[in-house]
């Protein structure tokens, strides 16, 4: 038999939408809503939430459009959401959660990105937490905020910065960002073209984009830029 607590994507759900919005946030039951595109990530928060005793009911979804139509339908009091859902910024989706449903805090998570805590407030978030933290500080996290308080903790000081990104490329997105050419950049910061180049290609690979353009846009988004 298939935990009542838990409802997948697909599922018809055994609770009205009037029921849904009629349940009241209390400290014993929540709604939940895990957003992430990985299914081993997907289903193994899933897993650990829907066990949770102040859990009511935990959802999920792998796009942002399909985290808005679960929010609007079940109205989920906290929403687990990957900073990166494929092509999708977490931060949008947020964004988007919030307009669509704002009684929805949002706590932010990732493995390897970060975003600043100005950002993910800009964004409508309520906190950030790590992928590799142990499970009961994440469900600790996942329900402190949805009981409206925020979680905002500085990085564990193994982490290298933002996006694990280092000091050159951080210059390297810096320059790009006020519309340097590689040898422009490679003569700013004493380095060759070749070497411009590489630290480009690292650069785009943690941010997961393809060009400069994109770049700074998701830079901007995670707070990396002004």
């Amino acid at each position: 038999m298939s935990d009542p607590r838990t409802t997948s994507a697909d599922a018809t759900g055994a609770d009205s939408p009037a029921a849904v919005e009629g349940a009241a946030r209390s400290a014993d039951r929540l709604r939940v809503l895990v957003v992430d595109d990985h299914d081993v990530v997907h289903w193994g928060f899933r897993l650990m939430l829907s066990q949770q005793p102040w859990v009511q009911r935990c959802i999920s979804a792998r796009t942002g459009d399909e985290a808005v139509a679960l929010a609007s339908r079940y109205r989920p009091h906290v929403a687990l959401v990957d900073l990166f859902i494929g092509e999708e910024s977490g931060a949008e989706v947020c964004e988007r959660l919030r307009s669509a449903e704002p009684g929805t805090r949002v706590l932010l998570f990732s493995g390897a990105g970060e975003i600043s805590a100005q950002a993910a407030r800009a964004a409508g978030a309520s906190g950030f937490a790590y992928k590799d933290w142990p499970a009961r500080r994440i469900a600790a996290a996942v329900r402190l905020v949805g009981l409206g308080g925020t979680v905002f903790d500085q990085p564990a000081g193994g982490r290298t910065g933002a996006l694990g990104l280092s000091e050159r490329e951080r210059a390297v997105l810096e320059l790009i960002a006020s519309g340097a050419t590689n040898p422009e950049i490679g003569e700013a910061l004493h380095i060759s073209r070749h070497t411009v180049k590489e630290h480009s290609s690292s650069l785009y690979r943690k941010l997961g984009v393809r060009n400069r353009t994109e770049a700074v846009q998701r830079a901007q988004r995670l707070g990396l830029l002004p």
